[in-house]
């Protein structure tokens, strides 16, 4: 009888893992848009988007390249529409115009899409560069007047660093705060490049990657 359990057991097990559906990540053509620039956004510069299905449904849309995280996990960057329409217009079709967003994180796996936090970042200035699970960039404060290095390590809720650089400048291009971090290894490292303050590094604690979902734990090592 103990057997015949067993072996029962055995096969539900082998039906429900082919009963479980295979959620499949596939990315749409790029499409050219334009994106505004300037705080009077009197200056476009070209941009790619492309959509992001999974299951053959449209999520979201997309820009830039993808991060692959781990073998089932990618994070990208989200672009998406407003409507520029003045409440005095006609009303036709809205007036769309396309922005950059945060980035999300994928799983090629469960097929959940989810918003990355990455404090004090900023659509318009932060230059995010990524390795590993870590993201470092320069963040701007809510009221847009101080810069920070920032290194967010995914799954934790606090940043490992943020560090203020001095005062923002409000620019009219992208790079005007800050130039995009790089990183390098052995030790694993980043070095931000802000405009106006002096370079520096810092150094990533030596310990290994957890990507459990919906982990709280928080570590900060701010300087």
């Amino acid at each position: 009888m103990r057997k015949l359990l067993v072996l029962t057991a055995a096969l539900l097990c082998t039906s429900f893992s082919y009963a479980v559906k295979q959620h499949v990540v596939t990315f749409g053509k790029l499409m050219p848009v334009k994106l505004f620039l300037g705080p009077s956004e009197d200056r476009v510069t070209d941009m790619q988007v492309r959509s992001l299905f999974i299951d053959g449904k449209l999520k979201d849309f997309t820009t830039g390249d993808t991060h692959d995280i781990t073998d089932t996990v990618f994070v990208v960057r989200r672009a998406f529409r407003v409507n520029d329409s003045l409440p005095t217009e006609p009303r036709k079709a809205p007036k769309w115009m396309w922005q950059r967003g945060g980035w999300l994180m994928v799983d090629r796996y469960t097929g959940r899409v989810t918003p990355v936090t990455l404090p004090e970042f900023d659509p318009f200035y932060s230059d995010v560069a990524w390795y590993r699970n870590y993201a470092a960039y320069c963040g701007i404060s809510d009221n847009a007047s101080k810069v920070f290095a920032v290194v967010v390590e995914v799954g934790r809720k606090k940043p490992m660093l943020r560090r203020e650089l001095g005062a923002a400048t409000n620019g009219d291009s992208p790079d005007s705060e800050c130039a995009k971090p790089d990183w390098d290894r052995k030790p694993a490292h980043v070095t931000f490049n802000p405009k106006n303050a002096q370079k520096f590094t810092f150094t990533l604690p030596n310990r290994s990657i957890d990507m459990v979902q919906g982990s709280e734990e928080e570590r900060s090592t701010d300087q």
